[in-house]
């Protein structure tokens, strides 16, 4: 039996979604958007099970109307739609799934999840998202915790500018994690940091890398790990020098205050080129004790673009991607509860791996 799903949201991330989704035959899917060229391409690919409709997604009683009759909603859409678009999947009575970093918008949807008769799955993806199910399950072998240090980078493979990098997804997402306070657990309290603050530096495989602050990767772990972590934190793998001159124009120039990131997006959009040829890097750490001593342990991977369905996709299209639609499997499929707020933690990682999609992070 078919489900039926509705995707809001045909850019980049939502036209990889199409493409993993689609091509399985267990959904039946609508995509929505307000942009007739996006719709156009995905018409033009010719996915499977897909139709189209154009419509203005900022508002929700149409919302509510366009998702009606799906059992599954899917959220690709820019953050700040994210309120609009899961109060309309409550009304309608369908799962709701996003992709958001943004701190603030779900702290909506968790208070959307309360008493709710459907599934409530926020941040899923890279990170927020997988990095969390890692963590989680690193950090479940140890008998105490004491340090959980999550790492996450979308890099591209061949470095050409000054910032080396290259637009890989979102760029509201991404200048939103540069701005934005961040979350941590220091020896042991719930604290706010800044974004772009305490770099360090670290080499794999002969590479040499950057990580500082930024916000929203650590998801709801903060949460889950309270009282039982005496550090947590997050950071961006960056390529060295990127944080350097990203904080000169969000901090020196001003770029980043709330009335003129639309100048930072158009400069970063005209300026910085996009590449499907990228990798993405996750780099998780626990230190803790397991009988009596003191130890660590170390996930960390690599993923690289690749061809899919005929599609090249994106390392960072692919992991995000494929994060979400693993956690939708597993809702259908009853691995997850399919009512109230669901976190990316309780997703086991075996069961993750073992799906259809979450086995790209495998390969």
């Amino acid at each position: 039996m078919t489900t039926k799903l509705i995707l809001l949201g045909a850019g980049k991330i939502g036209d990889a979604i199409l493409n993993l989704l689609s091509h399985t035959g267990d959904y039946q899917i609508t995509v929505a958007d307000r942009d007739p060229q996006r719709l156009k391409y995905v018409e033009q690919a010719a996915f499977p099970n897909v139709k189209t409709i154009q419509a203005d997604l900022s508002d929700k009683n149409a919302v509510t109307e366009l998702i009606r009759g799906h059992q599954v909603t899917l959220s690709a859409c820019p953050y700040f739609l994210t309120p609009i678009i899961a109060g309309a999947a409550k009304a309608a009575n369908s799962h709701y799934f996003d992709l958001t970093e943004d701190v603030e918008s779900t702290r909506i949807v968790k208070q959307l999840a309360e008493n709710a008769d459907c599934a409530f799955v926020p941040q899923c993806g890279l990170a927020p998202g997988f990095i969390s199910i890692v963590a989680n399950d690193v950090a479940k072998r140890f008998d105490r915790l004491r340090d959980v240090n999550m790492r996450v980078g979308a890099l591209p493979t061949y470095p050409s500018n000054a910032l080396k990098y290259n637009l890989t997804w979102s760029t509201d997402g991404l200048i939103n994690e540069y701005c934005n306070p961040c979350e941590a657990i220091v020896d042991g309290g719930l604290r706010e940091t800044s974004a772009l603050e305490e770099i360090e530096h670290f080499s794999l495989d002969g590479v040499d890398y950057e990580a500082f602050n930024t916000s929203g990767g650590l998801g709801t772990l903060c949460e889950s790990l309270a009282g039982k972590v005496q550090n947590l934190n997050y950071k961006t793998v960056r390529y060295p020098g990127h944080r350097d001159i990203v904080k000169m124009l969000i901090r020196d120039l001003q770029l980043g205050q709330p009335d003129r990131r639309h100048i930072l997006k158009e400069v970063m959009e005209a300026s910085i080129p996009m590449t499907k040829q990228d990798v993405v890097l996750v780099f998780v750490s626990v230190a803790g004790t397991r009988e009596g001593r003191l130890e660590q342990e170390t996930y960390a991977k690599k993923i690289y673009s690749q061809m899919v369905n005929g599609q090249l996709l994106s390392a960072i299209q692919l992991t995000t991607a494929s994060g979400i639609c693993a956690m939708v499997d597993l809702v259908v499929q009853g691995k997850l509860p399919k009512h109230g707020l669901v976190r990316q933690e309780q997703a086991s990682l075996s069961d993750f791996l073992a799906n259809r999609f979450g086995r790209y992070y495998a390969v």
